[in-house]
């Protein structure tokens, strides 16, 4: 990885694209610091350190993963990339049940491009909920477990209009920066802003343990995250290749197919999805302790079992990750489409026969693998719970959970971009 970099560096138009690249990136870091008008930015601070040192979680810890720590500062972009990611999950789970939309994703580029301006829309409109939202419990104080003091100058309808409008505006320019980055730089914008704001927590999070826990918690921490990352790449890197073989045929005077290829099919199919999806499931209860806190049946009967140390907790977040891996996967991925796009262009696979034969044969595959997966996204996700069990850090604990899927998916997908690009501009012919 090292190495592609290194390389990337003497090309001198790679050189620019990953300047460039991180030049974006510390636009991005800056707006992340820079305080929304209205906000008592001191006030804010000291709801921080009150809400950390408290025994429960925040309630937007994931969406805060997401803005780099920005969104408790209630900074210029506080809501982050969560509204694009949001509206993104949205548009294409829409796909599968709107004919509209799933004519369009037919289309090709012109589809993807109307699809694309959909989600941009979609994202302003969330944008401006999460936004009122967040304003509407800082105003009354509710945004901070244990929030003793007004972190808004005040309440008055200006000032929360500014706030909205700014905090809005803000993850407008983030979509202008995330395509900039696909236009201009190395790798998907989108997911190198993630990438970055997932990044940016990890030095305080060390730092943390260090002191809380010591030098011996620090290193134990240290080896298992390695061992962590290496587990994560190898799984996000297996895959089962089902050999497809094309036919020959004769369009004309010319002769076409008789190739041999293959369809990769991911053990981790879903990505990073199923596990956020199982977070904003459990915040739910969370929200709703927080909107009626004087309910008894969540303050004695609910919310005890969803505390982060609780094995009930555990146990209901490891299997909404195993039912919504299976869900995502049978929405995104179509054994039936595949098959008939394989045998109308004359392939098939050895042994199976074209057409229905295929189909099951691809939904019995994927469905066996996708079990491994599910485990897997599991783990991963309980990670973070089994460490708050062990050493109380959770929190401050950096690999795993949506984290460490985030930094590898990410990385190992920008350092295959550098190396494809590498290879097309140090190409050796056969002549030389």
């Amino acid at each position: 990885m090292l190495t592609a970099v290194v390389r990337a560096f003497k090309t001198p138009d790679l050189r620019k694209k990953l300047l460039f690249t991180l030049m974006i990136i510390v636009v991005f870091r800056i707006g992340s610091l820079l305080p929304t008008p209205g906000v008592n930015v001191g006030a804010v601070q000291t709801a921080i350190d009150a809400a950390e040192s408290g025994a429960n979680a925040s309630l937007y810890s994931l969406i805060n993963l997401f803005s780099g720590g920005a969104l408790l500062k209630l900074s210029i972009f506080a809501l982050g990339i969560m509204p694009y990611i949001t509206a993104s999950i949205i548009l294409q789970l829409l796909t599968v049940v709107i004919p509209r939309l799933e004519a369009l994703k037919k289309e090709g580029q012109a589809g993807t491009t109307k699809i694309t301006q959909y989600t941009r829309y979609l994202t302003i409109a969330l944008a401006i909920l999460q936004s009122t939202g967040i304003v509407a419990m800082a105003s009354t104080g509710n945004l901070f477990t244990g929030q003793s003091v007004d972190i808004l100058y005040d309440t008055s309808l200006f000032t929360v209009v500014t706030i909205v409008i700014v905090m809005t505006a803000g993850t407008g320019v983030i979509m202008w920066l995330g395509e900039l980055i696909t236009d201009r730089g190395i790798g998907n914008g989108m997911s190198i802003l993630i990438f970055t704001t997932v990044v940016a927590s990890f030095p305080q999070q060390f730092i943390n343990i260090f002191q809380t826990k010591g030098g011996f918690v620090f290193t134990i921490v240290l080896l298992v995250g390695l061992a962590i990352v290496a587990a994560v790449v190898f799984v996000e890197q297996a895959q089962r290749r089902i050999p497809v073989q094309y036919a020959k045929r004769m369009v004309g005077r010319r002769m076409y197919g008789g190739t041999s290829t293959y369809i990769p099919l991911k053990v981790n199919q879903a990505g990073i999805i199923p596990v956020i999806f199982a977070s904003s499931l459990l915040y739910l209860p969370q929200l709703a302790g927080q909107l009626w806190p004087n309910s008894e049946f969540l303050g004695k009967y609910l919310l005890p079992y969803l505390q982060q140390d609780n094995p009930v907790n555990m146990a209901v977040t490891f299997a909404l990750i195993v039912f919504f891996t299976y869900f995502y996967v049978a929405i995104t991925f179509n054994p039936t489409e595949v098959a008939d796009n394989m045998k109308k262009y004359g392939g098939f696979i050895p042994g199976i026969r074209p057409g229905r034969p295929t189909a099951e044969y691809l939904d019995y595959v994927l469905t066996r693998i996708t079990a491994p997966g599910a485990l897997y996204l599991g783990l991963v996700a309980l990670i973070p719970l089994v460490a708050f069990s062990l050493i109380q850090a959770a929190n401050d604990f950096p690999f795993g959970g949506t984290s460490i899927l985030i930094i590898v998916g990410v990385g190992l997908d920008t350092v295959k971009q550098i190396e494809s690009q590498l290879q097309q501009r140090s190409y050796e012919g056969f002549l030389r």
